[in-house]
């Protein structure tokens, strides 16, 4: 049998649609799996053992990557199920193109006519869609197909060869020498809107070394290095450091966060990274309904200011971003500091004390 996934076009969707692929290649484990998917989600699945071929799907990317060649690949192999965790129109248009015998996806955006197998999202009395977990939606669709309910575990790898680019950037960074490190995630590729102010990303950068004695690792994707570098330098310690100089990938940023004992993020691809791997995760929404992305992780904690314009879902913010300012570092320092108490205890290690 040969199943095709045509994956999430998000990276934290991705993340979020490993309980559901786990299940497809353990239900179908003698299954030929071919994942559907854009190529920078690829390193959120490097090191993973679900698929037997990647086929990348970019509208900009060569000539090779486009739609058709895509759909005629998907011919070739004689997809017998497709699994659309997207719910776009063109992935459906690619698997009906590619002939894919059953296709399975969400009936939305006028693409039902293209499905097999036509799911119905959750509505309201009046007809909308309300925020609901994308997670929960994802297994769903592996339910349908006949999988075991899924679990809400996400599951993530590293390679060897992103291990090593950690255990050097711990090295140089000089993390190992503290008593904890904390990650700080301040990018969002959906929009400004997302984003925590990045003097308040400095300000409790600072908090940490000064008052926790905390390693401080600031997070940064290649468009995002200028941030980065500019909370370390705000911050003025040296235990602040970034990953502004280093070859940053998503493997790398995979393999720092499986050791860091707390991340403190917006709500962006690499806060479902830590969480895959067990890590305590604080989470800065502003614009976005935490329901969306809800993870049910037990070491997560949510921050989110009531205000009267949101949550909006705008990726830019029209008015004074109020959702975002109004969330001030002393109130996720002593967040930080209690989640990080907690950790350590349930690790069985001595919580480090104030330095000064």
């Amino acid at each position: 049998m040969n199943i095709a996934l045509f994956l999430p076009n998000w990276v934290g969707d991705a993340v979020m649609a490993t309980p559901a692929i786990r299940a497809v290649r353990q239900h179908f484990a003698g299954a030929r799996l071919v994942a559907v998917l854009k190529p920078y989600v690829a390193g959120v699945f490097e090191g993973a053992p679900w698929f037997d071929q990647l086929f990348f799907l970019d509208s900009r990317g060569p000539w090779s990557q486009r739609w058709f060649a895509i759909a005629a690949r998907l011919r070739r192999e004689g997809i017998d199920l497709a699994l659309l965790f997207p719910n776009s129109f063109r992935s459906a248009l690619v698997a009906w193109s590619g002939r894919c015998r059953r296709r399975v996806g969400y009936a939305r955006y006028g693409r039902g006519f293209l499905l097999t197998d036509r799911l119905s999202p959750p509505r309201d009395r009046l007809g909308r869609i309300p925020p609901h977990p994308v997670l929960l939606a994802y297994n769903r669709l592996a339910q349908w197909i006949g999988c075991p309910q899924p679990s809400l575990r996400m599951e993530l790898f590293t390679t060897a060869a992103d291990e090593a680019a950690a255990d050097r950037l711990w090295d140089e960074a000089g993390l190992a020498t503290f008593a904890e490190a904390v990650a700080l995630n301040p990018g969002a590729a959906y929009g400004s809107a997302k984003l925590w102010p990045a003097e308040y990303f400095a300000l409790l950068a600072r908090r940490l070394a000064v008052e926790r004695g905390s390693g401080v690792l600031v997070l940064c994707g290649p468009s995002e290095r200028d941030l980065a570098r500019r909370i370390v330098a705000e911050a003025r310690h040296p235990a602040v450091r970034s990953l502004a100089d280093a070859p940053v990938s998503l493997g790398l940023t995979k393999a720092c966060l499986k050791r860091v004992d707390l991340l403190i993020t917006t709500d962006s691809g690499p806060r479902h990274f830590a969480t895959a791997f067990g890590r305590p995760v604080i989470t800065l929404f502003g614009p976005t309904h935490i329901a969306w992305t809800e993870t049910y992780h037990p070491w997560a904690v949510h921050l989110q200011k009531p205000v009267s314009c949101g949550p909006c879902q705008l990726r830019r913010c029209p008015m004074d971003h109020r959702c975002m300012t109004t969330l001030r570092p002393d109130e996720v320092f002593r967040v930080a500091a209690h989640l990080l108490q907690r950790w350590a205890e349930a690790r069985g290690v001595g919580v480090p004390r104030a330095t000064g």
